[in-house]
């Protein structure tokens, strides 16, 4: 199985005090033992070390973060190549969608692939495109 996870999710996974970092690690654990992989575009590299950099005040940490996904085996980046900025801009333009976010779910509809994202927005218009998963916080 494959499933997009977007820049909420891995910081959620990765900043050990955040809210919902216990259900993220949790669920990320489940889907690993199901021999999942987690899916992402190039972007959700500079996403995760600027989020945990600015959030903790230490680069350091957001470089570590950035070497940590990259390193981890079930994990695929997606280049972002123009045809996938194309899909993109047109799911932007079409839906509404924040650039950022059109990216993700660009991803997961070329590969035909669900979408897992903390962000309310986001889920919400790229389920008119593709299956969300919501990871069950409580």
């Amino acid at each position: 199985m494959f499933v997009v996870v977007d820049a909420s999710v891995w910081v959620s996974r990765l900043v050990e005090n955040d809210e919902f970092h216990i259900p993220v690690k949790d669920w990320m654990n489940a889907q690993r033992e199901q021999d999942t992989t987690f899916v992402s575009p190039s972007l959700l590299l500079a996403e995760v070390g600027g989020v945990i950099s600015r959030v903790t005040g230490k680069p350091e940490l957001g470089l570590n973060a950035i070497q940590k996904i990259e390193n981890l085996p079930n994990v695929r980046i997606v280049d972002m190549d123009k045809a996938l900025m194309d899909d993109a801009s047109r799911i932007a333009a079409q839906y509404g969608v924040r650039g950022a976010d059109s990216i993700y779910i660009a991803v997961a509809s070329t590969l035909k692939i669900p979408l897992v994202t903390f962000d309310i927005e986001q889920r919400a218009k790229a389920s008119k495109l593709v299956d969300v998963i919501e990871i069950p916080v409580e």
